[in-house]
């Protein structure tokens, strides 16, 4: 009996180990999508060159779409700033016409503007003018 159960436990000991050394042996090293450096010749010849074409132009295009976009920021910023210095400005002529409205605004100075005309200021207080029907006649 024990070499039975001695027996079973090596038989099941062997099929698992052999599974292991089949899936190493099974996996080899898939090659590669990407291209070493190696593989690459640092010499430009007629035969490669086309094959770089895409690459650079589109490298090209990319760091002309980044100059272009840097100018078009800068050009936005000056923008920006020459707009506010203008809201500076405009805010500090608001203020300054506001309050000289409102200094001419005065009582005494809209009477020193009337001395010379012929309307004149009111020395008595308003009174209320009633019209009957009588004073018609």
């Amino acid at each position: 009996m024990e070499n039975e159960i001695k027996k079973r436990a090596l038989e099941e000991e062997q099929p698992q180990e052999q599974p292991a050394e089949e899936k190493e042996t099974v996996s080899p090293k898939k090659p590669s999508k990407i291209l070493s450096a190696s593989e690459y010749s640092f010499f430009l010849d007629r035969e490669n060159l086309h094959k770089l074409f895409p690459m650079i132009f589109f490298l090209a295009g990319l760091g002309l779409f980044y100059i272009y976009n840097a100018h078009y920021a800068q050009r936005i910023v000056r923008k920006t700033d020459d707009i506010k210095d203008e809201i500076k400005e405009l805010r500090a002529e608001y203020i300054t016409i506001k309050s000289d409205l409102m200094y001419q605004s005065k009582q005494s100075q809209v009477s020193k503007r009337l001395e010379g005309g012929e309307l004149k200021e009111l020395r008595t207080p308003p009174y209320k003018i009633t019209f009957t029907e009588k004073d018609e006649r």
